[in-house]
């Protein structure tokens, strides 16, 4: 197995860098990765004290650096002692600078302002709590999306990583002895998507659910005609009211956000 050690340099928090060596790191097989992070690297001197870390454990650099000096002096450092260094927002904000016809500001760390889209995800995040699992159902008309499914279809971590996307979002769960209010069915502001997963998936998370919870592994919940039941329940409600589906049995939670905010995103250009 391959290791390498990877810097990530940065004069604001890392996250970016973060996301993007994730991202990067996760199309490749038998590679170990040792990061190491330096996040708010402002001066010469800071930088001098962390390159002395950096050289002892000589790999690869990435970095994210605003001030000219520090990140010429690291380039520089790091051509001297032989390993690659880095800047992977440089050729996007080259190729916006030309877009816009205006240079970039240099401005570190901008995307954590806190301005109007700061505040609405925080606002987001705040509604999404309070309207999990079929809570606060008499102000729905004030969200963006709502998530219908049976138990156990990824309902709240799906809703809560679009609250972090800005989007307020309620969830309510499909149970056929017990149908949803009136109001789900006359919503006009949100969207409305069906969440739905296999019976076998289904079942083989709700059986792992219950031994979590010490209860026994062998009722209704998990057995195999009344999931179908509740899956076939669920798949009417949402043929019956022309809703979108998303089917997460092979999906992780980004994957169905994505999904969920592509809809939105075509029925606003829709309406435009």
């Amino acid at each position: 197995m391959q290791r390498l050690h990877l810097h990530l340099v940065s004069d604001s928090t890392g996250e970016t860098l973060e996301a993007i060596a994730k991202a990067s790191l996760a199309q490749f097989d038998s590679v170990e990765t040792v990061k190491h992070f330096w996040p708010l690297v402002r001066s010469m001197k800071h930088l001098e004290r962390i390159f002395e870390d950096i050289a002892k454990n000589p790999g690869f650099v990435l970095f994210t650096l605003v001030n000219r000096e520090i990140r010429r002096t690291l380039e520089n450092k790091c051509r001297a002692a032989g390993f690659p260094a880095i800047a992977p927002l440089d050729p996007v904000v080259g190729q916006l600078s030309e877009i816009f016809g205006q240079s970039a500001t240099a401005r570190r760390g901008g995307q954590h302002a806190l301005d109007a889209a700061y505040f609405a995800r925080v606002e987001a995040i705040q509604f999404t709590m309070a309207h999990d699992d079929g809570l606060n159902w008499d102000n729905w008309e004030e969200a963006d999306i709502i998530l219908a499914g049976v138990s156990r279809t990824s309902k709240t971590p799906t809703s809560i990583y679009l609250a972090n996307r800005g989007y307020k979002t309620a969830n309510i769960p499909l149970v056929v002895e017990s149908p949803p209010p009136e109001t789900l069915y006359t919503l006009k502001n949100p969207m409305v998507v069906g969440l739905i997963t296999s019976a076998d998936r289904l079942i083989q998370v709700r059986r792992n659910r219950l031994l979590s919870l010490n209860q026994a592994p062998e009722t209704d919940y998990v057995d195999q005609s009344a999931v179908a039941r509740e899956i076939a329940f669920a798949r009417r409600i949402f043929s019956d009211n022309g809703w979108p589906v998303i089917d997460v049995t092979r999906k992780s939670i980004e994957e169905a956000a994505a999904a969920i905010i592509n809809l939105v995103n075509e029925r606003h250009l829709a309406r435009i």
